[in-house]
């Protein structure tokens, strides 16, 4: 699969909203986890958390703080918006069989369940779906990278 092809997006306003939204929700649980930013643990604090608490491989550790602190970022800017939708739906799949299933669907609105269920890991695979399916939208940077790498 060639570079352009991956990049290639529709200037559509609904990737363009779906991109937008997962970026900006993803935003603050990536700067908690990179930054220590919405009192988080920072890089440090989570690489341990996940490492030695979870028993999660350092690279899959590394992987998650990567994913949804950059993935964020790129994604509002419109940056390789496939390839980070892409990565976003598998971290979310991951999150759901890992942390969430056994919680059933809802999330713990009341504080009754012992764990959050997978609906808003549902709400984020499908607007990476989309992302993914479509690229980045309208404004994304992917459309001025595949225009340069076009000429």
């Amino acid at each position: 699969m060639k570079v352009n092809q991956i990049l290639n997006t529709e200037g559509n306003w609904g990737t363009l909203i779906a991109r937008l939204t997962l970026g900006i929700v993803l935003f603050p649980h990536g700067a908690q986890k990179m930054l220590g930013w919405f009192g988080g643990f920072g890089f440090s604090g989570t690489m341990d958390a996940f490492t030695t608490q979870m028993n999660l491989p350092w690279i899959v550790a590394f992987s998650v703080i990567l994913i949804e602190f950059l993935g964020a970022i790129s994604l509002i800017v419109g940056f390789a918006s496939r390839v980070w939708a892409l990565a976003i739906a598998g971290l979310f799949t991951g999150i759901i069989f890992t942390a969430h299933l056994e919680h059933g669907f809802f999330m713990n609105w009341y504080g009754t369940q012992a764990g959050e269920g997978f609906e808003y890991a549902l709400l984020v695979i499908g607007l990476a779906l989309v992302v993914l399916a479509n690229g980045g939208g309208k404004y994304a940077l992917d459309i001025e990278l595949t225009k340069r790498l076009k000429k």
